[in-house]
C-alpha cells in the first residue's frame, strides 16, 4: 500500500485505521500556515457530516486570510482574554487571524495530521517523506497563543473558549502543546477545558513541559488528559569537532553554512573571550555583547548551554567576528544533543565532552580545530532515551496520579512551518523554510495525538480513557539495544520521565484489556480531592444546572481507574495500602489473563485475584493491588518503581502498568520529590 510516495505496511495501525480517514484532529496553538503541503487536500474526501466548524478568516485581508479546504476544514482564533490583558493597541502587532506568524502551531498540527509530503527537508538534512501521525485525518486549527506580553502568550479565557468551540465543531482529538507551572485543576484553563472535552468524548493530548530534568516539574497533570514527555529517535545530524591533536568530538547541528576551506581555526573558550564590560558568567553563556571582538575574530568559540537560546549564542559569536560555534552542554543537559539551524558553522556536544574540551583548551597555549559539515544519520543507538528538557514527575498536584503518562519522539522533529518566521524563531533570523526541525514536548505531544486519531478511526466507540489506556499499557521501556531506557546522562530512566514508556502505535491497536473511565469517575476523583460544589461547578454542574453533589462516601484519589499505579504515602510500619482497578476485555473473544509483578525495591505487592477470566468481549473484571513495606528493605522517603503486567499466556497481549511507591519517612523531613 502506497500513498504519495510514502509506503505503509499492510499490518500497521496506519493501514488498519485507513490513515485516520474520517477523524478530525484539532490543535490549540499559534494558528496555521494553510499553504503548507502538509495541508493539501488532494484526494481528500469531504468533512464528516457531524462537522460544524468554520473558517473564521475567510473574509480577512489577503495577507491574513486563511482559506480552508477538505484537509484543513476549520480555523478559528480566540483573543478576548489576550486583548483584555494587553489592550487593543496590541491588535496592530498581533492581527486577529488564524494565520500562524510563529510556526509552532503549523509544526504541531502537521505532526499530528499532516499529509505525506515527498522531498521534505531542512537545508537538505533529513530529506524524505514527511508524514503526520494520521495523514488522512481532517485538521482544524484553534489559535489561542499570541505575541508574548510579560511572559504570557496563551490566556485561560481563550483556551477554555477554544476547547468549547472544538467540542461544538465536532473534533475527535485535540493536540494541546501548551502548559504552565503545575496548578490546582480548578485554576488551570487546560484542565478545565479538557474536562469539558473528555466529557464529550474528545481525547485531549498535552505536553508534559520543558522544565526538566528537575523532579516535580511536570505540568498538565489532570487525569483526564494524556500527558506526553519527550524522547529521542534513531535519527541524528552529526557534526564533528576535529581538534589539532586528531581527536574527534561528535556533536549535532543543522547549520546550512560550512567553514571556508578545509583548514584548522583557532579555538577559544567564551570565558577567555570575555569583553571588558561583561561578567565571566555572561561570557561563559555567550550573552549578546559579552564577547571581545578582538579576541574572537576568525576563531571558533566554545560556549556553554543555558539561559539564552542556543542559536542566540551563535549569533553573539557571529556578531563578534567568530567563524564557528561549539555549544557545550551544562551538567543538567547531560548527553542530550539538539540539532539546531545555527547561523554559522556549529556543533552541539555533550557535557562530558565539553568538560574535556575546555580542559584541553586550558592546557595548551594555542588549540585549533575544524567543524565538519552535518549529515543525516539513521539507525543510531541508543534510542530512544529521554530528553533532558522533558519535565519530570512526580505529580505535585495529585501525587496519586503518575505523570507524564507516556513518552514519544520530541527531539529534532521535522514538520511544516510558517512562511513568516525563520527556523530559529529569533528576530535576527531572516531565513525562510518550508519545513523546520524543532525540539520539545510540544513536538512529542502531536505524535501521540496522531496515534489517538488512528485509534479513534479504528475503534470509534472507544472513550478517551480507553484510547489513553491502550497507548499506555502497550508502551515499551527498552531502547533499540534492548536495554532499559536511559535519561540524557545515560543513567536508567524511570516512570517519572517516561510514564508508562515509549509509545508503540501498532501494539496500541490491540491492547487486549483497557482501563476505562468517564465523567462520573473524574467527578468522584475531584470529590476525593476535597473540592467543594463551587470548585466542581467549574468543570460540570449537576442536572438542571444544580450544583454537583459529591457522594457521602467519596473514593480515594488512588482508586481512580487509571492505567498506572502511584502510592506516595505507604506506611513504613507494615500497614497495607490497597487500591482497586477494573479492566474491560477489548479482544476478539474469550480470554484469560494472569498477573505478573515486578516489585518495587522494599515493597511487597499482592494482586487479587491473580487470574482474570473473560467469557466474551466487553466484559469487565475488578481486581485489587495491595502494597506493603518490607521491614528492613525499603528506602524511607524515596520513590521506587515496579511493574504489573496482565498476560494472556500466548504472548499476544501484555497489559503493562508502572508501579510507583514511596514509603513515608517518619524519622525526618525529606524532600518529597526525591527519587531512587
Amino acid at each position: 500500500m502506497e500513498e504519495e510516495g510514502g509506503r505503509v505496511s499492510p499490518g500497521s495501525l496506519w493501514a488498519k485505521a485507513r490513515l485516520g480517514q474520517g477523524v478530525v484532529i484539532g490543535n490549540l496553538d499559534t494558528g496555521v500556515w494553510p499553504e503548507a503541503g502538509s495541508f493539501s487536500d488532494d484526494g481528500m474526501g469531504p468533512a464528516p457530516a457531524r462537522w460544524r466548524g468554520i473558517c473564521q478568516d475567510q473574509q480577512a485581508s489577503d495577507d491574513a486570510q486563511v482559506r480552508c479546504n477538505r484537509k484543513l476544514i476549520g480555523a478559528r482564533f480566540f483573543n478576548k482574554g489576550y486583548l483584555a490583558t494587553v489592550g487593543q493597541q496590541e491588535q496592530q502587532v498581533s492581527p486577529a487571524s488564524t494565520r500562524d506568524t510563529d510556526g509552532h502551531g503549523t509544526h504541531t498540527l502537521s505532526t499530528a495530521a499532516g499529509r505525506l509530503v515527498p522531498g521534505a527537508n531542512l537545508f537538505g538534512y533529513g530529506n524524505g517523506t514527511a508524514k503526520g501521525g494520521a495523514p488522512r485525518a481532517h485538521a482544524a486549527a484553534y489559535k489561542v497563543c499570541w505575541r508574548p506580553v510579560n511572559g504570557s502568550e496563551c490566556f485561560d479565557a481563550d483556551i477554555i473558549a477554544a476547547f468549547d468551540a472544538a467540542i461544538h465543531d465536532g473534533v475527535h482529538v485535540l493536540s494541546v502543546s501548551l502548559g504552565g507551572s503545575p496548578a490546582e485543576y480548578f485554576r488551570d484553563g487546560v484542565a478545565i477545558g479538557s474536562f469539558h472535552a473528555a466529557r464529550h468524548g474528545v481525547t485531549v493530548v498535552c505536553s508534559a513541559g520543558n522544565s526538566g530534568p528537575a523532579a516535580g516539574t511536570v505540568s498538565n497533570t489532570a487525569p483526564w488528559l494524556l500527558t506526553v514527555g519527550a524522547s529521542t529517535m534513531d535519527r541524528e545530524f552529526p557534526a564533528y569537532l576535529v581538534l589539532d591533536n586528531k581527536k574527534r568530538i561528535k556533536g549535532q547541528s543543522l547549520s546550512p553554512t560550512r567553514l571556508p576551506g578545509n583548514k584548522y581555526y583557532q579555538l577559544i573558550s567564551s570565558e577567555e573571550a570575555k569583553g571588558a564590560n561583561a561578567t565571566a558568567a555572561q561570557a561563559k553563556l555567550c550573552i549578546e555583547g559579552s564577547l571581545d571582538k578582538a579576541k574572537v575574530k576568525g576563531k571558533i568559540v566554545v560556549c556553554v548551554r543555558g539561559k539564552n537560546a542556543r542559536v542566540e549564542k551563535g549569533e553573539a559569536v557571529r556578531r563578534a567576528g567568530g567563524v564557528g560555534l561549539v555549544l557545550a552542554n551544562d551538567e543538567a543537559s547531560g548527553n542530550e544533543m539538539i540539532a539546531d539551524a545555527h547561523v554559522l558553522p556549529a556543533t552541539h556536544i555533550t557535557y562530558t565532552d565539553g568538560i574535556a574540551l575546555l580542559a584541553y583548551l586550558n592546557s595548551t597555549r594555542s588549540a585549533s580545530g575544524y567543524i565538519t559539515a552535518p549529515y543525516t544519520a539513521l539507525d543510531t543507538k541508543p534510542a530512544p532515551f529521554m530528553a533532558a528538557f522533558s519535565s519530570q514527575g512526580p505529580n505535585t498536584v495529585t501525587p496519586q496520579i503518575l505523570k507524564p503518562d507516556i513518552t514519544a519522539p520530541g527531539v529534532s522533529i521535522l514538520a511544516a512551518f510558517t512562511g513568516l518566521a525563520g527556523p530559529t524563531g529569533l528576530a535576527f533570523d531572516d531565513r525562510r523554510v518550508l519545513f523546520n526541525a524543532e525540539s520539545g514536548t510540544s513536538m512529542s505531544c502531536p505524535h501521540v495525538a496522531g496515534i489517538a486519531g488512528l485509534l479513534k478511526a479504528l475503534h470509534p466507540d472507544w472513550s478517551p480513557a480507553a484510547i489513553k489506556s491502550a497507548i499506555m499499557t502497550t508502551a515499551r521501556v527498552r531502547d533499540n539495544m534492548r536495554r532499559p531506557m536511559s535519561n540524557s546522562s545515560f543513567l536508567r530512566a524511570t516512570p517519572f520521565g517516561y510514564g508508562a514508556g515509549h509509545v508503540q502505535p501498532n501494539r496500541a491497536a490491540d491492547p487486549g484489556l483497557v482501563y476505562d473511565a468517564g465523567a462520573a469517575d473524574y467527578l468522584g476523583f475531584l470529590c476525593a480531592l476535597g473540592y467543594n460544589a463551587s470548585a466542581i461547578a467549574t468543570f460540570m454542574a449537576g442536572g438542571d444546572g444544580a450544583p454537583y453533589a459529591c457522594p457521602a462516601a467519596a473514593p480515594r484519589p488512588e482508586d481512580l481507574n487509571y492505567p498506572s499505579f502511584a502510592v506516595p504515602h505507604l506506611s513504613p510500619t507494615g500497614a497495607a495500602r490497597a487500591v482497586t482497578r477494573r479492566v474491560r476485555n477489548v479482544g476478539a473473544g474469550a480470554a484469560a489473563y494472569d498477573a505478573r509483578v515486578r516489585e518495587p525495591r522494599g515493597v511487597a505487592v499482592d494482586v487479587r485475584p491473580r487470574r482474570l477470566e473473560f467469557a466474551a468481549p466487553g466484559e469487565e473484571k475488578q481486581f485489587t493491588v495491595t502494597f506493603r513495606a518490607r521491614e528492613g528493605f525499603f528506602l524511607p522517603g524515596e520513590y521506587v518503581f515496579g511493574r504489573l503486567t496482565w498476560s494472556d499466556g500466548v504472548g499476544r497481549h501484555r497489559v503493562r502498568s508502572p508501579l510507583v511507591v514511596r514509603v513515608v519517612d517518619t524519622k525526618k523531613k525529606k524532600n518529597p520529590l526525591s527519587i531512587a
